[in-house]
């Protein structure tokens, strides 16, 4: 994972997989404790079902990763990137369910499902996972860490 002579951080390709693992996981946990503390669904227009949701889960972290992986693949990655695949992650989030919700209902309910999700806690949630998350990831490729040693473990 890390390259233990020279202390540098992790691979750009490895801490992308990470980082979007670990922001699909916030996604879900914090739409879900939203929804519950607000007692309110996520998309709140009846009749869309799970498609919508779906995909606009799927296009947030495929967006995520896609942003990430430009950032972190410059020589010394700045954390200017998380900012970036936030937006990157948010605004693909509301494509998808646009999308997800245009293929099931009409063009007014679907604009009112992202209109709603762009201005409420739920599209908070999206931007602040994945800017959580890409702080992380720009934080794994520049960390100059070594991998960790108990003591026994001197190198001869």
């Amino acid at each position: 994972m890390t390259d233990h002579e020279g202390g540098a951080g992790v691979r750009p390709a490895l801490a992308v997989v990470l980082a979007a693992a670990a922001d699909l996981a916030l996604v879900v946990f914090g739409l879900g404790m939203t929804s519950l503390a607000l007692d309110e669904d996520v998309i709140a227009v009846p009749d869309l079902g799970q498609l919508p949701g779906v995909l606009g889960v799927a296009f947030s972290v495929l967006a995520f990763a896609g942003a990430l992986l430009v950032g972190v693949r410059r020589p010394r990655p700045t954390y200017w990137s998380a900012p970036v695949t936030a937006a990157a992650a948010f605004l693909a989030y509301l494509a998808g369910v646009g999308l997800g919700a245009l293929s099931v209902a009409s063009p007014g309910e679907a604009a009112s499902a992202v209109g709603m999700l762009a201005t409420s806690w739920f599209g908070a949630v999206i931007a602040g996972a994945a800017l959580v998350c890409g702080w992380a990831g720009v934080a794994l490729v520049r960390t100059r860490a070594h991998r960790p040693k108990w003591p026994w473990e001197d190198e001869y």
